[in-house]
């Protein structure tokens, strides 16, 4: 079974086509963000291994189902589940531009690319645990097509 990743410019290249195919009469599946939320959402996910955004610590507890759950989505290459919660920082209520939101993803996901080909993306998660570069494709990629599938895309 291939695993798609950020990290496989095939995969990569795809993400941003999907993006771009988003417009604001975009219906959503589930959830509660718009179009333009939603990708304000995914860009800040994105600055978390980008390292422009640093995550609070949390209760030990957490931390264990976090690298549990990493695990179990890497060995069973399964996505991730409608309606789970998420940092509060990286929460979206507030009203956005599209267009703006659209630019700002395309610009981060060239910046995860830009640390990724540098060898610099975290060696650490606060959910995860310990992650390999390896970690971090698989894991951006499955956050970005979950929410992309959210609106159709």
């Amino acid at each position: 079974m291939v695993k798609k990743s950020l990290h496989n410019e095939k995969d990569f290249i795809k993400i941003k086509e999907r993006i771009l195919k988003l417009n604001p009469d975009s219906e959503r599946k589930w959830g509660r963000m718009t179009v333009s939320q939603m990708l304000t959402h995914c860009n800040l996910v994105l600055n978390v291994p980008t390292q422009k955004i640093r995550l609070p610590k949390i209760f030990f507890l957490f931390k264990w189902i976090g690298i549990a759950t990493k695990y179990e989505m890497s060995i069973f290459n399964n996505g991730i589940l409608r309606n789970m919660p998420t940092f509060k920082k990286l929460i979206v209520t507030f009203e956005c531009d599209l267009e703006k939101a659209q630019s700002e993803i395309l610009q981060s996901l060239d910046l995860y690319r830009n640390c990724f080909l540098s060898h610099q993306l975290p060696e650490k998660h606060v959910l995860f645990g310990k992650m390999s570069e390896k970690d971090w494709g698989f894991l951006e990629f499955k956050h970005l097509d979950h929410h992309l599938k959210q609106f159709n895309v």
